[in-house]
């Protein structure tokens, strides 16, 4: 079963996940004879979580699951019709209704920065439509996770963290979507076993207070777990009293085991208390026992901040078990992406849209873009620059270009050696692309914070990458802005 499609993407009743507001402009755009023009959406968001210096996008496998599964059922249509507003010939259409938008996406895994296009999606303005709500639920959501997982791993440091949000995430699809989230963005497991079952992510845990307090002593409790799971073991401490019971106790059980010639590799874990202070007295204890590894794991109410303040009191922790900060992102819960119409097609070409605002952040960049990402001669980032979709852009050098939110402002980039193209097709005329597994986009997400400069990644005050408008694109919003009447 590992790899198989997540259970809420193909179950019946999927399409009714959406805005009642794209139904009536749907509805709309057919009653006015406009269903089939030609148009291009765009998915970016406007700006990062806080002290966060880049984003990792996620959630674009389980869109194109609902998009490849997309369909109108009865029951559907019949809900519909039972609202008394819809004409029987937009229900007619839905319930024949087929995806056949072309979408050009950001691999999941890419570090990605604000107002680039992550997604964009051609096709009719009926169907193009439609996607909106379900595709900002599931990128919103899953690239929030992914880059609150990315900032909890930073602080790490490379020892390994364990998702444990299932039970405080927001529902079960949200414990689902935040255990993949979460992977994708640098964890080395997860607690959630459908995750693992669905997504091949790999299951961990150790064992409840309820565990220990079940039996009459803890010791006992203790060996009974190491004898079930010897490779596995590892023993919660601070049931009763972390220092004076349970660490003595969990020594004792180890030394046991190692005396009946059982491999184990000696693991505790804390839960409560000072983890700094206790963790330094447990690795002490440990390894005057004789104890020489000791895998000390710590939990609660983990983020970024405390495991690096405990990092540097030179806490003896080598694995953190994080979840209500990082499945909730509960410093930022919510992720201000947006899905704006870009382009629109007319005589058989295609011309520009942008929506002008008084708030000068919220005026979008006209065109289809293409994106491309500039590498220096050691092979890191230097910048991104959108570009018009069918303009040339240069491969190496200096590259030249707009500030995207003011476009008359030049900007540029130096000493480049290469370019990326980042927009890759993942959907074409209603066929779908092969998707990777998450842990091919985990693995890119690892590549790509590897060419990363470190100033980029600081849990606080991170250099602001460089995102660019190309000089034609700079130029046209210029004149868009100052002329209204042109779009």
């Amino acid at each position: 079963m590992r790899g198989a499609v997540h259970p809420w993407r193909t179950r019946e009743g999927m399409a009714l996940l959406t805005d009642f507001y794209e139904l009536t402009m749907m509805a709309g755009y057919l009653s006015e004879g406009r269903a089939g023009m030609p148009v291009c959406f765009e998915y970016f968001f406007r700006s990062l979580p806080p002290h966060t210096g880049f984003a990792v996008a996620a959630g674009l496998g389980p869109f194109l699951d609902y998009l490849e599964h997309l369909r109108f059922e009865e029951d559907d249509i019949e809900y519909l019709r039972s609202l008394n507003l819809f004409e029987e010939e937009f229900l007619s259409y839905l319930l024949q209704f087929r995806p056949m938008c072309t979408v050009r996406a950001v691999p999941e895994g890419t570090l990605v920065f604000p107002n680039e296009p992550l997604v964009q999606v051609e096709g009719s303005i009926f169907e193009t439509q439609l996607l909106e709500s379900a595709l900002l639920n599931m990128l919103n959501y899953q690239t929030l996770i992914a880059t609150k997982a990315s900032r909890v791993c930073l602080a790490a440091d490379g020892e390994p963290v364990m998702e444990f949000g299932l039970r405080r995430a927001h529902g079960p699809d949200g414990g689902l979507s935040g255990s993949r989230a979460a992977f994708i963005g640098g964890c080395s497991s997860t607690s959630n076993v459908l995750a693992g079952k669905y997504y091949g992510i790999p299951v961990s845990g150790t064992h409840a207070h309820s565990w220990v307090m079940s039996f009459s002593n803890e010791v006992d409790a203790f060996r009974a777990f190491a004898r079930r799971y010897p490779e596995r073991c590892v023993l919660l401490v601070d049931t009763y009293d972390t220092i004076q019971s349970g660490v003595p106790n969990a020594i004792r059980v180890f030394l046991e085991m190692k005396e009946q010639g059982v491999p184990v590799r000696p693991a505790i874990r804390l839960d409560s208390g000072d983890l700094a202070k206790l963790s330094k007295i447990a690795y002490r204890m440990m390894r005057e026992a004789g104890i020489e590894n000791p895998l000390i794991v710590a939990s609660n109410d983990l983020e970024e901040d405390l495991i690096a303040d405990l990092k540097r009191q030179g806490a003896k922790i080598n694995a953190w078990g994080v979840g209500t900060h990082l499945i909730t992102s509960r410093d930022c819960p919510s992720l201000n992406g947006v899905y704006k119409l870009v382009a629109v097609g007319e005589d058989g070409h295609w011309q520009p849209r942008m929506k002008i605002s008084s708030n000068i952040a919220k005026a979008t960049n006209p065109g289809r873009k293409s994106l491309v990402r500039y590498y220096d001669a050691w092979d890191q980032p230097l910048g991104d620059v959108m570009y018009d979709a069918d303009e040339p852009w240069p491969a190496e050098g200096t590259i030249h270009g707009r500030d995207y939110h003011q476009p008359h402002r030049p900007m540029v980039l130096r000493n480049a050696v290469r370019a990326e193209p980042l927009l890759q097709p993942v959907f074409d005329r209603g066929v779908r692309q092969p998707s990777p597994s998450v842990s091919v986009h985990r693995q890119h997400f690892l590549d790509d914070l590897a060419k990363l400069p470190d100033e980029y990644k600081r849990l606080r005050n991170p250099e602001i990458y460089r995102v660019m408008l190309s000089e034609r694109i700079g130029i046209l919003k210029d004149e868009l802005i100052n002329n209204p009447d042109a779009v």
